[in-house]
């Protein structure tokens, strides 16, 4: 079959870690014994997948599909997840762990976002780059260590935790420095920005803009969360700081907030929203 739609050689041959012997070890030696090709260039064994601890199954009632997954939580936010672990890894799909993941990918999108207010936005010219963009000199820079640990057997997790530290030295940056910027200063936060971009391009992430991404997480977790429970809980918060019951309301105020609700108080009364 393989030969039938490849040919008698191909780039990748992919499969579970369990079909390493003897299954993909006698498709090879049959293959090349009946084509007489290098057959699979690169094998990508990885591993298996589990749901709260547990094997995914439909017996269990634990199977969960792609398409369940993307009502669920945003796309790049699934991505995010995939990609922190390194493929050959053990991967638990929890609601806590792909949680946490959204929580850092709104951390990088809140970078962006301050990037974008200081320089402007760039997506025009990151829709200019070249298909063989990484061929570029980025000797000694960000770039240059993401592309030097995806290359060492594609170790997303290795590359996604540069990211971070990278987010977290420019956010540092950014509250130290002055409000009269100089070129050279802008420049520089340009020429970062730009790649720290095109890593996300590598992995499809960062493809929106901020204010986009936002929107479409916040509206995604709006859905999933009952505002009538929420109102309930507010109106239960207000009786306790009239009664001034302090330890009930902040009770209340943080069982709200492992919800995902952040609460406004104004001279309007407490107004609520998802935390985004």
């Amino acid at each position: 079959m393989s030969h039938y739609f490849l040919g008698s050689s191909f780039d990748i041959h992919g499969g579970g870690k369990d079909l390493l012997f003897p299954h993909h070890e006698n498709e090879r030696a049959q293959s090349l014994c009946a084509n007489q090709g290098s057959f699979a260039k690169y094998w990508v064994h990885n591993g298996f997948v589990t749901v709260e601890g547990e094997k995914m199954s439909k017996s269990l009632g634990n199977f969960l599909t792609i398409r369940d997954a993307l009502s669920l939580y945003h796309p790049e936010v699934l991505r995010l997840f995939l990609l922190s672990k390194h493929y050959r890894s053990p991967l638990d799909f929890s609601k806590k762990e792909v949680l946490a993941q959204q929580t850092g990918l709104v951390r990088i999108y809140r970078l962006l976002q301050r990037l974008e207010e200081l320089l402007g936005p760039d997506r025009k010219e990151q829709s200019k780059e070249p298909e063989a963009f990484l061929d570029g000199d980025f000797q000694d820079s960000f770039l240059a260590e993401f592309i030097k640990i995806m290359d060492d057997d594609l170790n997303t997790a290795g590359a996604i935790g540069l990211i971070f530290e990278k987010v977290r030295t420019l956010n540092k940056r950014l509250d130290a420095m002055p409000e009269d910027l100089e070129q050279t200063t802008l420049d520089q936060l340009l020429a970062e920005r730009r790649q720290l971009l095109l890593a996300g391009r590598v992995l499809g992430l960062f493809q929106g803009m901020p204010a986009d991404f936002f929107k479409e997480v916040s509206g995604q977790q709006e859905g999933s969360i009952s505002s009538t429970e929420v109102e309930a809980l507010v109106a239960k918060r207000a009786e306790a700081k009239a009664k001034k019951d302090w330890a009930g309301a902040d009770e209340i105020r943080d069982r709200l907030k492992s919800m995902g609700i952040i609460l406004e108080d104004g001279p309007q009364g407490t107004s609520w929203r998802v935390d985004v």
